[in-house]
């Protein structure tokens, strides 16, 4: 159990800077067995320095991150690149803590949401159309805000040096090794698809700290063999002992319009060489056409939400209450 600290996280200026202006970051969320999936999203800027939360938002027609975060709320964001967003700061910046998802936002969390977004992602595109083709993209959005527990800041962003931690501490031993599935070292998925990841820009590795806090970190991929993706472990983030871990491959265009992201399950295994081998893989690309994205953004979110509601998952995610 996390228990919530006492006084918000205050986090320094130049923090900030890079939680305001990233465009697109990797969110990590614990599975029921120990492991760690990894998704790409873009918050637009949104936190509270006062309260110690940071924020994102979503669909319910894009559920299934929603339902992990009710069932199990820890969480980490990891801000890993200013790539085409609104700061030129170097450095890493790993948030950690608890979320809760706010569903019903008022119609002036609705504006204050399309004003931050249009900052980052331009206007939104608004008439008959595409009112009514958005209108579950839109208009079901949830925010998903992240009582900061830890901020863990490289400011150079070399992984090799010595970070700066506001909040809570880092668990003072690594996390134990996990217990391995009878295959944990056999793909379940081609390696032909995982050497057309590996070549995206943005890799990550995400797994549960000793504290039971995701850990999102980026990495560099050497080689691809056969059975598995060999990552450099020279900063010896990544603990020893074989462990269940999420493994993001993404890439994106200015403004989000055109990206391409691979997340995956699978088993890490760091000693010596380290080993990532995949268990399972969802993709996705997007044309660098905004009507083309927003017309697949639409179809998504109808069919996502249709699915949520058959399933009764709509009902979970607007009833889950904030956690401790």
């Amino acid at each position: 159990m996390i228990i919530g600290l006492q006084q918000p996280v205050v986090w320094p200026d130049a923090v900030d800077e890079i939680l305001t202006g990233d465009l697109v970051v990797a969110v990590g969320s614990p599975t029921p067995k120990g492991g760690v999936v990894l998704n790409g999203v873009a918050p637009v800027g949104l936190r509270d320095r006062a309260a110690g939360t940071v924020t994102f938002t979503t669909s319910l027609g894009f559920g299934r991150k929603l339902e992990r975060i009710a069932a199990d709320p820890r969480i980490a964001v990891a801000y890993h690149t200013r790539r085409h967003g609104r700061s030129g700061r170097p450095g890493v910046v790993l948030v950690q803590g608890v979320a809760s998802v706010r569903a019903d936002l008022s119609q002036a969390e609705r504006g204050q949401l399309v004003e931050q977004a249009a900052g980052h992602l331009g206007p939104a595109v608004t008439g008959r159309f595409w009112d009514w083709w958005l209108a579950v993209y839109y208009q079901d959005r949830v925010c998903v805000d992240v009582g900061v527990q830890r901020i863990v800041w490289w400011p150079t962003g070399s992984l090799a040096d010595q970070p700066i931690v506001f909040g809570r501490a880092l668990p003072e031993q690594p996390p134990a090794a996990q217990t391995p599935p009878w295959d944990a070292a056999t793909p379940r998925v081609a390696m032909r698809k995982l050497r057309r990841s590996v070549g995206m820009p943005h890799l990550l590795v995400g797994y549960l700290q000793a504290d039971g806090l995701p850990c999102v970190v980026p990495v560099a991929v050497t080689a691809v063999d056969d059975t598995a993706v060999i990552i450099d472990n020279e900063t010896r983030l990544l603990p020893s002992g074989g462990r269940r871990a999420g493994f993001l491959a993404h890439d994106f265009r200015p403004k989000i319009v055109g990206l391409s992201t691979a997340t995956h399950t699978g088993w890490l295994m760091p000693d010596g060489q380290a080993r990532w081998t995949p268990h399972t893989r969802h993709s996705f690309t997007a044309p660098p056409s905004k009507t083309l994205l927003l017309l697949g953004n639409g179809a998504a979110a109808r069919w996502g939400y249709r699915q949520a509601i058959r399933h009764g998952r709509d009902q979970v995610i607007r009833h889950a209450r904030p956690h401790e």
